[in-house]
């Protein structure tokens, strides 16, 4: 196991205060994605939650059934501490590829590029087996690459590769509403119908 791949990796990150990825708030094209839903009762999963921007927002706009997920204790303390009415048993700490359940809707907003790239296929998988037949994946993946990682980072074609596998609807597009650090190298991306 590479240390990506270990807790303690990630818990050092946040001790040391070395989450890059944390963009402060919840970030546009996510946030115009939250905008448009009306069902308040879906169920909502977000894995590599890391400070909870998303969960956030989703809480203050009425949502009750968010789910958070993080490798690390350090990212669900430091949403706890900012979200102090949102339940404990709706914070789960463990690694995304052991999480059981079905929901409505993932967001993805940083787990695909914290993972190792010969895990993808299997994230994929995964996902398809979290999201409900009529359920989604929407959020947002890098269209650029790195050098080492985390993050890592990948192409449209590779992304379509991976979810055509897993997902008989795959749209992926050009962000056109990035934060202006990522302006042209991001993309959204919204995966339904898990085969």
């Amino acid at each position: 196991m590479n240390p990506v791949e270990k807790q303690l990796y990630w818990s050092e990150r946040y001790l040391k205060n070395q989450a890059g990825w944390d963009c402060g708030a919840i970030t546009p094209p996510i946030k115009d994605y939250i905008d448009q839903l009306t069902d308040k009762s879906i169920s909502i999963l977000i894995p590599g939650c890391g400070s909870g921007h998303e969960a956030e927002y989703l809480w203050m706009l009425g949502f009750r059934n968010v789910q958070l997920l993080d490798f690390a204790p350090e990212a669900l303390a430091l949403f706890s501490e900012r979200v102090k009415d949102f339940p404990k048993d709706q914070l789960h700490c463990t690694n995304f590829f052991e999480h059981q359940g079905k929901y409505d809707l993932v967001l993805e907003q940083t787990l695909f590029c914290a993972i190792n790239p010969k895990d993808r296929e299997k994230y994929a998988k995964k996902m398809a087996d979290l999201i409900k037949p009529t359920g989604k994946l929407v959020g947002v993946l890098f269209n650029r690459e790195f050098e080492g990682g985390p993050p890592f980072g990948g192409s449209i074609a590779e992304y379509q590769q991976i979810f055509q596998a897993e997902f008989s609807s795959v749209f992926i597009e050009p962000c056109y509403n990035s934060i202006k650090p990522r302006e042209g190298s991001e993309v959204f991306i919204k995966m339904g119908d898990p085969t």
